[in-house]
């Protein structure tokens, strides 16, 4: 039977460094001294030091007491997003082979827009006009497992395709004016980046072993993302890490394919967050130092929702791997749902 690989990753972040003007832009919000202690608390606790954003502080987008639309929002979405894109596309330096890509799949929650991003990269990236395109929209944070779950379906249907995936996401054009802590903390956590991935039939890079998703209905109100009139409003309950953890501990058997999890050397864990990370830790007992690079991307980027568990990836491929080594990957989203998938170097 056909592998599928991922071949190459790449990534690509906005010019502006927003995490401390943040910061002191929410803390100008919360009028309520106790509420500021405990929102400065949990910066501190947050395990993230910089996160990116298309917004520049300084040009007026978000102005107290006159926040932008959800129309504005898209329009700024439109404009910002293409440019973000070509370049995570543009540092895969795939160079001519560029127009062998046979299969385009975006994934994104944070922006709408037709003629999209995906018309955008045919133009800008020299695609085949005739690529086969699919746009993945408003899964959230687990939607790049998807897209690499269809990418091995169409690469093990067709030997030789080759399918390119482009995860962006624009997560902070969606700020809300808000003195409710719990909101504002969910916006702590986000910031803008895109990530690009060639998967194909080619015997390098990673090998994708298989996927598995995990469900707790029950749950689904615990992570909400809907479209308001002054943009797409997040709610994130403080129960998810618990909620995540103890699904993977009961679900670990479908999850890791009956290996134990000490077998895998390698975590590309979403990090939606510190203490979802520390969930993760908790549900399969993983040492110390095991979602160390999840981490590292939290504390640099932020979450960047769909964008995000690719960067972890692109990370664990920069960084070396052994030849035959074994990873999992997982990413949660709305439903409540833990999107997981097992690769493997190649040989």
């Amino acid at each position: 039977m056909t592998r599928a690989y991922i071949n190459h990753t790449a990534v690509a972040v906005p010019d502006n460094d927003v995490h401390e003007a943040f910061v002191h832009f929410a803390g100008g919000l919360l009028r309520d001294r106790r509420s500021r202690l405990l929102f400065d608390r949990m910066v501190k606790r947050s395990g993230i030091e910089r996160r990116w954003s298309c917004v520049d502080p300084s040009d007026g987008f978000y102005v107290p007491g006159r926040f932008p639309s959800t129309g504005q929002r898209m329009r700024r979405y439109a404009a910002e997003a293409p440019a973000l894109a070509q370049k995570a596309v543009d540092r895969l330096g795939l160079g001519d082979e560029i127009c062998e890509v046979s299969h385009l799949i975006v994934t994104s929650c944070t922006g709408m827009s037709a003629p999209g991003v995906d018309l955008e990269l045919v133009h800008r990236c020299g695609l085949d006009p005739g690529v086969e395109r699919t746009i993945i929209g408003f899964m959230g944070c687990n939607a790049a497992i998807n897209a690499l779950k269809l990418a091995r379906h169409i690469v093990r249907s067709t030997l030789s395709a080759k399918v390119l995936i482009v995860s962006l996401e624009l997560c902070t054009l969606h700020l809300q004016e808000t003195e409710d802590i719990e909101r504002l903390l969910s916006f702590l956590l986000f910031g803008d980046g895109c990530a690009a991935a060639l998967v194909s039939a080619e015997p390098t890079g990673l090998a994708l072993d298989g996927f598995h998703a995990e469900l707790v209905p029950e749950a689904a109100d615990q992570v909400t993302w809907t479209v308001g009139d002054m943009g797409f409003d997040m709610f994130l309950s403080g129960k998810i890490p618990a909620t995540i953890a103890g699904a993977l501990r009961g679900a670990s058997e479908k999850v890791l394919a009956g290996t134990p999890a000490e077998a895998f050397g390698m975590w590309a864990v979403h990090p939606g967050g510190r203490t979802v990370l520390d969930a993760v830790e908790d549900a399969f007992s993983l040492g110390q130092g095991a979602l160390a690079v999840s981490r590292a991307v939290l504390r640099d980027h932020g979450n960047m929702s769909s964008a995000t568990v690719l960067f972890v990836l692109e990370a664990l491929m920069r960084n070396g791997m052994h030849p035959g080594g074994r990873g999992c990957a997982m990413a949660f989203g709305p439903g409540l749902t833990a999107e997981t998938m097992l690769f493997r170097t190649a040989a």
